[in-house]
């Protein structure tokens, strides 16, 4: 498939959706992620919860006129981060309730599926994903059950609760998307199981969920092994898959949405990414299409080309390496803001290129 129907326009396939994760996308307003050619945000349901709260933002609008955002929005179920934003250590539980975690500004707090989903259509996002439990990446086969069964069992209790809310949305409110989420770890039966279940209950979408990059940054096996398991007409989305070649590879493997912090982090820190002269007809396959600079090297202190010849972002089209060497030197913002405007113009380049094999 190439394209998703949503509340707010066709979202082309494959995307990537950078991360929003406080309705914002940092170092940067809406204006400039939409100059990126960027269609479609991330935001994070529990981060959103906690401050300024899913009720201020429904009473502003929505988490579109909150950002001022009038693309697509996405939104995270929050449990990954309620299992680890507090670093573990005991401090976040696990029920057949939902998660039970530690919010800074409220105290102990529980998601539950019900509440995943009804936070989520307060923010008024586009899609909507399934509260699910992640388990540790080196849990043992009782964990992997337990975290499977409460994927299943909280997954239908989102769907239950989803349609409640949503079979009033008539001609002046679209209905959102829904997309549940495969766990199982690294045991393939166990992620068919979970497929299976899922698939049963029927969804919008799914998405791979767990740990999918080994220890070399590869990606691992199952994530491969998932797409399989999931109707072929159906988007697939990649949480966490963010590094070029993992992205490639996993949209050649059927997946056709990504969302990852890595392009916006690195900026952040000085590491810029380019294409390699003829990328665009060469093998995406191999590594060497692109390569990362860090900007902070002395070498480009007197370098007058841009980041990338060809490269249309504002960025590239204004501005040399010398100069960017300079803001970063100096810890200036507009810095920061260059360097996450030209990385996200970089994955939304390849995006388009990876499009053209779907034409």
């Amino acid at each position: 498939m190439n394209r998703l129907a949503t509340a707010h326009g066709e979202l082309q396939l494959p995307t990537f959706l950078p991360d929003g994760t406080r309705a914002v996308v940092k170092c940067l307003d809406a204006h400039d992620v939409r100059a990126c050619g960027v269609d479609c945000l991330m935001i994070n349901t529990l981060h959103l919860s906690s401050a300024p709260g899913t009720s201020l933002v429904k009473a502003l609008g929505g988490a579109h006129a909150f950002m001022g955002w009038d693309g697509i929005i996405a939104s995270d179920s929050g449990g990954f981060q309620a299992l680890s934003m507090t670093g573990g250590g005991g401090q976040a539980s696990v029920t057949a309730e939902g998660i039970v975690y530690r919010d800074k500004h409220r105290g102990p707090t529980t998601l539950s599926p019900e509440k995943c989903i009804q936070k989520q259509l307060q923010l008024g996002a586009d899609i909507l994903f399934c509260l699910d439990h992640c388990a540790r990446a080196d849990a043992t086969p009782g964990e992997l059950d337990e975290a499977v069964a409460n994927t299943i069992a909280w997954s239908r209790r989102c769907k239950e609760e989803f349609v409640r809310k949503t079979e009033s949305f008539g001609a002046d409110r679209a209905r959102p998307l829904l997309f549940a989420v495969v766990q199982g770890g690294n045991d393939l039966n166990r992620r068919r199981r979970c497929a299976e279940a899922l698939v049963d209950i029927g969804f919008d979408g799914f998405g791979f969920g767990g740990w999918p990059i080994d220890s070399s940054g590869t990606l691992v096996d199952e994530v491969y092994r998932t797409a399989e398991l999931l109707p072929p007409d159906l988007p697939l989305h990649g949480l966490g898959i963010g590094k070029p070649e993992g992205i490639v590879a996993a949209f050649r493997a059927g997946y056709h949405m990504f969302d990852c912090v890595l392009p916006t982090r690195d900026a952040r820190h000085s590491r810029f990414y380019r294409f390699e002269e003829g990328w665009a007809d060469g093998n995406l396959d191999a590594r060497d299409y692109y390569n990362c600079i860090n900007i902070g090297t002395e070498r480009f202190a007197r370098d007058r080309r841009p980041i990338e010849e060809g490269c249309d972002c504002l960025c590239c089209r204004r501005y040399s390496l010398a100069y960017l060497h300079h803001l970063f030197e100096c810890n200036e913002p507009a810095g920061q803001r260059l360097a996450t405007i030209h990385n996200l113009r970089f994955y939304t380049r390849l995006m388009e290129r990876l499009r053209k094999e779907c034409a």
